[in-house]
């Protein structure tokens, strides 16, 4: 029974050092704020829109690129962790088959140390942007012919949203 116990309360203890702790920060002048990582902001005039073929032959690459927009009059940036500006490095989007099924995601997953350093932010030039292409064969099992709708879930590592997914038919030849 004293065994049972230790069990339970080390368990406990384990689950409660997991938890999620969500913090609203309302006052820019509060100690909480200027004790905050250095590290630089990401800006909500920063969008970023995917496009795709339409209609993909089995064995083409599945080539899907990713373009960030910065409508501001000012120079913006953005963090590049869960976006195709870096290499394949863990699984910033959900794809999934006609059937609604998602597709298992075979790539690397690294880990990060949090805050991001600042070479982890890319800057995006006024009233410009810049595109990054990957190919989803190499990170995805797509591999049977099917209509697949790819939707971005990396929005809270990187700070760019994307409002809409994209879709495309992969078919035989």
């Amino acid at each position: 029974m004293k065994n049972y116990k230790i069990i339970l309360s080390a368990t406990l203890l384990a689950l409660s050092a997991c938890s999620v702790n969500h913090v609203k920060n309302t006052s820019a002048g509060s100690d909480s704020a200027k004790n905050q990582s250095s590290a630089p902001a990401v800006s909500a005039s920063l969008f970023a829109k995917m496009q795709i073929r339409p209609t993909i032959k089995i064995g083409d690459a599945v080539e899907l690129k990713f373009t960030v927009y910065n409508d501001a009059d000012t120079a913006r940036q953005f963090c590049k962790w869960h976006t195709p500006f870096e290499p394949l490095m863990g699984k910033y989007l959900d794809v999934k088959d006609a059937s609604g099924q998602e597709m298992l995601y075979k790539g690397a997953m690294a880990k990060r140390i949090m805050p991001p350093p600042p070479s982890s932010y890319v800057k995006v030039n006024p009233k410009d942007s810049l595109t990054a292409t990957i190919d989803l064969l190499k990170a995805y099992d797509i591999s049977k012919p099917s209509k697949y709708t790819v939707i971005y879930v990396g929005q809270n590592m990187s700070g760019l949203i994307v409002k809409d997914s994209v879709t495309f038919v992969y078919e035989g030849k």
